[in-house]
């Protein structure tokens, strides 16, 4: 029974995900078009300040409630309501610190006055964001999907809406408030989802001592919240540096600066996107494994985790292992295919079969969280960072252009893939 829930949440994820995934691709396509080359290019620079605070408003915490939920130690209220009334009250004041920066951040970093409209209404969006979230996370911890695949589909379905009627008109009115206006339809798209999710809560009475603090489950709550948002903040900092010592080192050791715009831009905007597509149907593996591990491991049921997990790497190798070959083998034909272009075969030859290790790494992160081991998960990303900004910086003056980075990526992979293995078999075998 146990079994078949795993594999039927697995599946919904799925085509859900799916559905998702190409509801977003019609976004970007409808979203150039309505705003186009310009309003595209003011977007992006806003974009990573805006992936940087949504990363910050939940703090992990969804991830903390699914574990926690699908322990079955304790009443689901009691962790998702005073878990909830203090991410928005913190999410207030992440509005109020993201008012005070972006002035700087506008003018200082971004060096273009026309991202700050664009980065205050960032701050609006942030509680809706947050709890959507979390009310997800709950539904994962239930091993209840549906209501998550339901509403992520209708919250692409009214964000395209908006972006084909709403930022269209507002381009009359230039591009800084349409630019603005595609970051605060995430309002109305979050709100939406947020509904869907409340048709789906279980009607239960709330009583006063659902809403009292458990400090101890908070404390609980937040040591594995914090190490997941790290992670991912330590993920967002390596990419952050990366393309400021490719482009510092390279030009010292004599590349040109179209040279290395160039292929930096073949390989993030071809290679990768294209070796990562598998990872849509990793990443809903995992997303179904988090809550099965959680509670076989809270059950002392090591034998049971081990086996799911063993269960979720073979789905993902199933997925990534066909698509390798093809990536070996036609890399011309699905570049072609999709971007429309023959640039990156190379790349694409070298780095495809050790992609395989990271489209187990998400299951493996999730047997971590599950086993209570998210620290170690946390120092895993920490280890595999380091290791590919010391790599970059002594390859990139081996003067072997843009492969310093594909080698450094490499190397990073195989230390958090190798890392995360060997802190599951200890912990669980």
């Amino acid at each position: 029974m146990k079994n078949n829930k795993f594999i039927k949440s697995t599946i919904i994820l799925i085509v859900g995900g799916f559905i998702t995934k190409i509801l977003g691709m019609v976004i970007k396509i409808a979203l150039t078009r309505s705003i186009g080359t310009e309003g595209i290019s003011l977007y992006m620079l806003v974009l990573p300040t805006f992936n940087l605070f949504i990363t910050l408003c939940n703090l992990g915490v969804p991830i903390a409630i699914t574990k926690l939920v699908s322990e079955k130690k304790k009443s689901s209220k009691k962790i998702i309501i005073p878990t909830t009334y203090l991410i928005l009250i913190y999410n207030l004041l992440l509005i109020i610190i993201i008012i005070i920066i972006s002035p700087y951040l506008s003018s200082k970093l971004l060096h273009n006055s026309n991202t700050y409209y664009p980065l205050i209404a960032i701050g609006s969006t942030l509680p809706f964001i947050a709890l959507s979230s979390i009310i997800k996370g709950y539904f994962f911890g239930k091993e209840n999907v549906f209501p998550c695949s339901l509403s992520n589909i209708i919250e692409q379905l009214t964000r395209l809406i908006l972006t084909v009627f709403v930022v269209s008109y507002m381009t009359k009115f230039g591009i800084v408030k349409a630019v603005t206006t595609v970051v605060l339809i995430n309002i109305i798209s979050e709100g939406i989802s947020i509904l869907v999710l409340t048709l789906f809560l279980p009607k239960e009475k709330i009583y006063k001592e659902d809403l009292k603090k458990d400090n101890s489950l908070l404390k609980e709550i937040f040591g594995i919240s914090i190490p997941t948002t790290t992670s991912r903040l330590i993920g967002s900092i390596t990419y952050f540096l990366e393309p400021i010592i490719l482009t510092t080192i390279l030009k010292y050791t004599g590349y040109s600066s179209d040279y290395i715009t160039l292929e930096y831009g073949v390989i993030n905007g071809y290679v990768y996107p294209l070796l990562l597509l598998p990872s849509f149907f990793t990443l809903a593996i995992s997303s179904a494994i988090l809550p099965v591990i959680s509670n076989s491991y809270s059950n002392n049921n090591k034998v049971y985790a081990m086996k799911k997990l063993k269960q979720a790497i073979v789905f993902s190798l199933l997925v990534g292992i066909p698509c390798t070959i093809l990536f070996i083998i036609v890399p011309d034909k699905l570049l072609g295919l999709i971007y429309n272009t023959n640039l990156g075969i190379n790349y694409i030859k070298i780095t495809a079969p050790f992609f395989l290790l990271h489209y187990i790494q998400a299951p493996l992160t999730s047997a971590l969280t599950g086993i209570g081991l998210s620290k170690e998960a946390m120092k895993g990303t920490l280890y595999g960072g380091i290791t590919k900004i010391l790599s970059l910086i002594i390859l990139s003056f081996l003067k072997i252009g843009l492969w310093s980075l594909i080698i450094s990526s490499i190397l990073n992979i195989v230390v958090v893939t190798g890392h995360h293995i060997y802190y599951v078999k200890k912990k669980i075998n």
